[in-house]
């Protein structure tokens, strides 16, 4: 949890007009969600249908319970127990951060956190600091609203002064603080102070940070296009607070397409009579393959299947140098593995996390494809028994799979070379390896089950590598399956 604030002081200079006071933050609950105080000093919340007790606080906090629907001066330190019931709430994604200048005073912005968390922050601005809109910032309107939001940022900004939005444009290009400060209705240095601890705005380095491909303070961000980048944030887990995974959100709008499409009008070749020869044991291998979302407890998949797996579907074959076709740059480093890639990028590192296999302790290991070998990364035991609960909830299963496997991106192998579709090619790249290692899998009479979706900020934690660096981009559950004698739906 990030250190809380307390307000940046008023930098205003004299002036013939009397400052305005300083904006502060206040935390408010989110429509919908209600507090209840009993008489013992504990704190419930009822939100969408169910009430999650938060324990007991003091008489000061639960006698301003009802304060949370306008907001509550969030002010840190100085009310350690209204801070603490702040953060707990946070947790669950219950509440939100006005920005104005009184308890009763109008909206300047509303902060959406998009990560659990995440709490704002006003930094302190010099004077002279002079401040630029990222690149990958953008506007756009959701509703009747105008939000601020970017990949980048674990927030979302609903703006609701139009000053917030016409000083925004004035940061397309870099301008010191007191230059913002002569704008007419300048909103105030505490929104510059959350924009910058956000990353909506960067401070650029003497003479650098001009170019349409601006590295904002971090070099991996250069190879960066805006829109791939908000591609991968918000296409998975961990990064946004949006609605995602199989929640029919359009059942209501539009029916469901048929299964098969209509057939063209117009003569067609029959092709039934041709099939002559016997299906191939690669056709058969195609044919066999489902998904299989339930494991044998009893029987787990054994190290030297995992082996066997990741040799057939991902070791490396051999390290080459080739000409990179049209170019007179040196000669390019690939490593091939048993699957096609683009470019030959093979820019897909496979991370196992381990619930149950025989022969191998449960954790989480990085596959080092040119060793053929599994290493241990030491993380936290709660990131991993989360990560194998989430694929357990997007499964439906009844249990964790024995083996969950991750395939993280490293994506400047792939930006480096190709521009407009990098983010795209890393996608196909993954339902290669997905149709892969199913294939393997159904080789050797295992079960796998794709992944539809997956947490990249809780890779990165456990991981330590930055979500724009190297990423968690697909996941498949492997093991055992549970013997039955019904045939399986192919997914």
């Amino acid at each position: 949890m990030s250190t809380l604030c307390s307000p940046v002081p008023n930098l205003l200079s004299e002036t013939s007009q009397p400052p305005a006071p300083p904006a502060r933050l206040f935390a408010r609950l989110n429509p919908g969600v209600t507090l209840e105080r009993n008489a013992t000093g504990g704190v419930s919340a009822l939100f969408d249908g169910r009430a999650v007790e938060f324990g007991k606080f003091g008489d000061d906090v639960t006698e301003r319970v009802a304060d949370f629907e306008t907001g509550v001066a969030f002010d840190g330190a100085r009310d350690g127990e209204t801070s603490e019931l702040v953060r707990r709430l946070a947790l669950y994604g219950l509440v939100e951060y006005r920005l104005a200048r009184g308890p009763s005073g109008p909206d300047l912005i509303v902060v959406e956190p998009q990560m659990r968390d995440y709490a704002p922050r006003m930094i302190e601005i010099d004077e002279d600091c002079a401040l630029a809109l990222s690149r990958f910032a953008y506007m756009r309107r959701r509703g009747d609203d105008m939000v601020l939001e970017s990949p980048r940022a674990c927030a979302l900004f609903r703006l609701c002064d139009p000053s917030v939005a016409a000083m925004i444009a004035h940061l397309s290009q870099a301008r010191k603080v007191r230059e913002l400060r002569a704008l007419a209705d300048f909103p105030g240095v505490e929104l510059l102070a959350l924009l910058l601890d956000s990353q909506i705005l960067f401070t650029p380095g003497p003479g650098a940070d001009k170019a349409p491909r601006a590295a904002e303070g971090d070099d991996d961000l250069v190879l960066w296009d805006f829109h791939d980048l908000l591609f991968h944030a918000r296409s998975t887990n961990g990064r946004h607070a949006n609605p995602s995974g199989g929640i029919y959100a359009h059942a209501h709008l539009a029916a469901l397409p048929p299964a098969i499409r209509p057939s063209w009008p117009g003569p067609a070749i029959d092709l039934t009579s041709l099939d002559a020869a016997s299906p191939s044991a690669f056709a058969t291998l195609l044919r066999r393959r489902h998904s299989t979302r339930a494991f044998d407890e009893q029987r787990p998949i054994t190290l030297a299947e995992v082996a066997r797996l990741l040799d057939g579907a991902a070791r490396i074959i051999s390290r080459e140098r080739a000409p990179d076709e049209g170019q007179d740059e040196p000669e390019l480093e690939i490593a091939p593995r048993p699957y096609p890639s683009g470019g030959a990028s093979y820019e897909l590192e496979l991370y196992l996390a381990v619930d149950r296999c025989e022969g191998l302790a449960r954790g989480f290991y990085h596959y080092d494809a040119s060793r053929h070998a599994l290493v241990l990364i030491e993380t936290k035991a709660h990131w991993l028994t989360a990560m194998l609960e989430d694929a357990q909830f997007a499964m439906g299963a009844p249990a964790v799979p024995q083996v969950l496997v991750t395939m993280a991106a490293r994506f400047s192998r792939v930006s480096w070379k190709y521009s407009g579709f990098a983010y795209a090619l890393v996608l196909k790249h993954v339902g290669v390896v997905m149709q892969t290692l199913y294939l393997m899998a159904a080789e050797m009479e295992m079960g796998a089950c794709a992944i539809g979706v997956g947490d990249i900020d809780l890779f990165a934690k456990m991981t330590g590598l930055a979500f724009h660096v190297e990423g968690s981009v697909g996941q498949i559950a492997m093991g055992r399956g549970v013997q039955s004698d019904s045939t399986p739906l192919a997914d």
